[in-house]
């Protein structure tokens, strides 16, 4: 019979540990006993697992005795006091937040693109998620980068709210509600189109009908922490530190799915016909590329997938050796959970 695995989840009630949940069902993973962990607020709560009811418990020091694999996804703050507790009990962790990506005895893993570096886990147990925004570029550049080598990445993404959370979507709900309540009530002081403004918490503005380039804390060098984020994982991941990038993060008035726009330079020529061969081929991407008939890849399409979709492939007119593509992927699927419970089925089947 075929080993099982106690799993553990970590930040079980939130939107990325409720689809690690779901994740965990739909690919079948050979769970043995599930544990849920959230705070102290949501112990008691009763979520379901494969039509079972669990309950879900405080997350502390000795909640993983016994637990072969733990998925994180609590926020850093708990990941940097509990990972450790739960390395030390034995298990696994495959952490969704940033504390621990940029830690040289910690590797940074996307499946489809260094599963190799799974390896290193055993320096101190621990496994990183990349950020939500790197793993889709990353899935995407990687058999590009294999055929020409890569200079330079320039990135603008356009962010859905899911990716700060609940708190996030709810304001971009009541927002979207209360125009369009005004809209019914038929102000007439107020011109065709006027959005109004409405209260805002998640966001420094209001974010319905709105676009905020500014996701994260600034930096002393005018870059966001979440921009400085693909900078230095797309490197680790890659292995690569001479690549050049430059991103933008922008958080959009989207709910689900985030899309990147990428302009890259390579070190070798790359034909967008070639770019479009060769992302057909690679694991983890869907080519959504006719946009003479209006097909390209959209937020929408992504939602609920595991796949990368890449279009809009074209060779850049304004320098030698360079591409331009769209990539979207379904930020809480593939950005998040799906690529830790991937991380998980590669250790299990290469390396414990």
């Amino acid at each position: 019979m075929p080993r099982k695995y106690n799993v553990a989840v970590a930040g079980a009630t939130g939107a990325v540990g409720k689809t690690m949940i779901r994740v965990l069902e739909e690919r079948d993973f050979p769970v043995g006993e599930v544990r849920f962990l959230a705070s102290e607020r949501s112990e008691g709560k009763v979520l379901s697992f494969r039509g079972e009811p669990v309950t879900v418990h405080k997350l502390d020091h000795g909640s993983f005795e016994g637990i072969d694999i733990a998925l994180f996804s609590a926020g850093g703050d708990r990941s940097i006091m509990f990972a450790p507790s739960a390395a030390r009990a034995g298990a696994v962790v495959i952490d969704n937040s940033s504390a621990w990506r940029m830690d040289p005895d910690v590797p940074l893993v996307v499946p489809e693109v260094n599963p190799g570096a799974i390896a290193g886990y055993k320096a101190k147990g621990i496994i990183a998620n990349p950020n939500c925004s790197t793993i889709q570029m990353v899935v995407a550049l990687k058999p590009l980068y294999d055929f020409a080598g890569i200079e330079r990445i320039v990135v603008s993404t356009y962010q859905a709210v899911s990716g700060t959370g609940q708190k996030a979507i709810d304001e971009l709900e009541r927002q979207v509600r209360q125009w369009a309540r005004r809209r019914e009530e038929g102000r007439r002081d107020e011109p065709m189109g006027y959005v109004g403004r409405y209260e805002f918490n998640a966001y420094p503005h209001q974010i319905a009908f709105n676009c905020l380039p500014h996701i994260d804390r600034f930096n002393s060098n005018g870059y966001t922490k979440e921009e400085m984020k693909m900078v230095n994982e797309t490197r680790k991941i890659l292995e690569d530190d001479s690549i050049l990038v430059s991103a933008t993060a922008v958080r959009v008035p989207v709910f689900f799915s985030h899309s990147e726009a990428i302009n890259i330079r390579f070190k070798r020529p790359v034909s967008a016909e070639k770019a479009r061969e060769l992302l057909s081929a690679a694991p983890g991407v869907k080519v959504v590329d006719d946009p003479l008939n209006n097909v390209y890849p959209l937020a929408l399409d992504a939602e609920g997938q595991d796949f990368t979709l890449v279009g809009r492939i074209r060779e850049d007119i304004s320098q030698e050796n360079g591409l331009d593509i769209w990539v979207v992927a379904d930020n809480i699927r593939k950005g998040a959970a799906t690529n830790a419970v991937q991380i998980a089925e590669v250790l299990i089947r290469d390396f414990m």
